[in-house]
């Protein structure tokens, strides 16, 4: 079909011409010449195919096994050493190796369908700079459509519906991720919710120790009132009497992410404000406090005993301890949590019960239970 101009066609001719005459003049307009074109042959074809299909069901299986672990895998908390930690361990690793193998398979699903169905062509073109021209629009999508149509999807509806499916599925599966933490209770289980509980949570009445963090894994140093000077801080975990012996369990209390609190004994007349509610949680003049901060979580133990200060070197938050922990300065809204503890009746320091909020970063249903 002649052009007006002589190369390059009007509208309305555009209109008129065949996929087929839009790619050929797209190719001349361009200066594309064509070397060598060597059609893909039918064995090679029904060997990409079934390579292909191999590569898809391994990408809907994938993202079928992402959506049922991330929905049904154990992801509560479990403290190093307890029954369930392995399930807990395993459950980003799970949810991350079949997400990723879902987006590698189909990835390698469409190069091998595109290299097993494209037929070898070699050509050659000069290229121009400035904007593109109707024309070059219009050429450039009959070429795409010509160069679907080589790929064969359009002749193999399984095929089809097989990278309908799997990319579908990897789409589902965003989602999900998107709103898994929206649709989830965080306070399942009530007051045994994961968010709620930490390693001072009492277990079958035993009592739970304040155990000095000596830096010697392992070893077992209870704390007594008379143990610290005045002014003086110490980073405490919980002991049970059932952990001694077990050197897993007391590494797994060392270790733990939610379990580290700081016991201060502040100066002789140091005029201490506690929180509305929470006025017998200390023992004289010693006061416990959870050692992340309520930011993002990093430790906030760098104590100022001048000016009863506990500052986060992440974020340079800080908290008034002498004021019920609250922050005085930089990005933390929340005050540290207060372990609650008191003296046995031989002398030592013992939590009397778990925290009454959650330890850690705030959050937007973060709530309180004292």
């Amino acid at each position: 079909m002649s052009a007006p101009d002589g190369g390059r066609p009007d509208r309305r001719t555009l209109r008129r011409m065949t996929r087929e005459q839009l790619t050929e003049l797209g190719g001349r307009l361009d200066g594309v010449r064509v070397v060598a074109r060597t059609p893909t042959s039918a064995r090679t074809r029904a060997r990409g195919r079934r390579a292909t299909a191999a590569w898809l069901a391994l990408s809907i299986l994938s993202a079928l096994a992402f959506l049922v672990c991330f929905v049904a895998w154990p992801s509560d908390y479990v403290l190093p050493g307890r029954e369930g930690y392995t399930l807990y361990a395993l459950y980003t690793p799970v949810i991350g190796i079949t997400a990723g193998v879902a987006v590698l398979a189909l990835g390698i699903a469409l190069i091998v369908h595109v290299k097993h169905s494209y037929p070898d062509e070699v050509a050659v073109q000069e290229l121009d700079g400035g904007p593109s021209e109707p024309v070059d629009r219009a050429t450039a999508a009959a070429r795409f459509a010509e160069a679907g149509d080589d790929t064969g999807f359009g002749r193999e509806p399984l095929l089809r519906r097989a990278v309908i499916g799997a990319a579908g599925l990897l789409g589902i599966s965003g989602l999900v991720v998107a709103a898994g933490g929206l649709v989830r209770d965080p306070w399942k289980g009530g007051d045994r919710a994961a968010l709620w509980t930490t390693g001072w949570a009492p277990l079958s009445g035993e009592t739970v120790y304040l155990r000095l963090i000596t830096g010697v894994l392992g070893e077992i140093v209870r704390v007594r009132p008379e143990d610290m000077a005045p002014g003086s801080m110490l980073t405490v975990v919980p002991f049970r009497e059932s952990d001694r012996g077990n050197p897993e369990l007391l590494l797994a209390a060392e270790r733990s992410t939610d379990s580290p609190v700081m016991l201060i004994r502040f100066r002789p007349g140091t005029a201490v404000v506690p929180r509305a509610g929470q006025e017998d949680f200390h023992y004289g003049d010693h006061y416990a406090y959870s050692k992340l901060c309520t930011h993002l979580g990093c430790p906030a133990s760098l104590y100022d005993t001048q000016n009863n200060r506990a500052l986060c070197p992440c974020h340079q938050s800080a908290f008034a301890m002498d004021e019920g922990a609250r922050p005085v300065f930089g990005p933390a809204a929340r005050s540290l949590p207060q372990l609650p503890i008191d003296i046995d009746d031989e002398g030592y320091l013992v939590a009397t019960g778990d925290f009454v909020e959650p330890v850690g970063p705030s959050f937007w249903e973060l709530g309180s239970r004292g």
